[in-house]
């Protein structure tokens, strides 16, 4: 942090936003391999939010990559501040009263555990998407497996990169044998507690 740096306390708060929106905020964190649906659910789940009147906003791998993380690769360092300046903007999307959805590989648990940090363990939900490699790779929405198996791509989770699964997530959805739907009703069951 630079020294030159001071915070000003603003007197419009998260609770105030949280009063103003008429529910609670906090970031939902979708995390498993490539290919296993967490942007196809967080995408949907936001979609049920918004029916409901939640002010709501998602996060994506991609969208992020193509703009503010640009910059970064995949190497195992890049991969951390990829997803720390990923949870710096949960946590201000969070402060602004808005229900935050990241669906992000975010393949260590160390970097899951400083995500908590950063928004604070009483803002956050780690679900996990656990679908098989099998699975994953049988897939292959992006092409990014039959790239990596080909040597095209270096550091592809699952593949040639470690991914280090939840040992304790909020959620766990084991997609493999489980309809999206079904899916996404198990989210909304329980979350919507939660935003009261």
């Amino acid at each position: 942090m630079s020294l030159n740096t001071v915070r000003h306390n603003y007197k419009i708060t998260k609770v105030n936003r949280e009063e103003l929106n008429g529910h609670r905020s906090f970031l939902l964190w979708f995390t498993g391999l490539s290919g296993s649906g967490k942007s196809t659910l967080a995408n949907l789940v936001e979609v049920e939010l918004h029916r409901k009147g939640i002010s709501t906003f998602c996060l994506d791998g991609d969208n992020i990559r193509q703009g503010i993380n640009k910059d970064l690769s995949f190497a195992p360092e890049d991969r951390t501040e990829n997803i720390r300046r990923i949870a710096e903007i949960g946590h201000l999307l969070v402060n602004a009263g808005v229900v935050t959805l990241a669906a992000f590989v975010s393949p260590y648990i160390k970097d899951r555990e400083n995500i908590k940090d950063i928004v604070g363990a009483e803002n956050f939900i780690e679900i996990y998407i656990n679908t098989s490699l099998e699975e994953c790779e049988r897939r292959d929405t992006k092409g990014l497996y039959k790239k990596a198996r080909a040597g095209e791509i270096k550091n592809m989770t699952g593949i040639s990169a470690p991914y280090e699964a939840p040992v304790n997530p909020d959620l766990e959805i084991i997609t493999d044998n489980q309809s999206i739907e079904d899916s996404v009703k198990t989210i909304l069951d329980f979350i919507i507690q939660k935003l009261k």
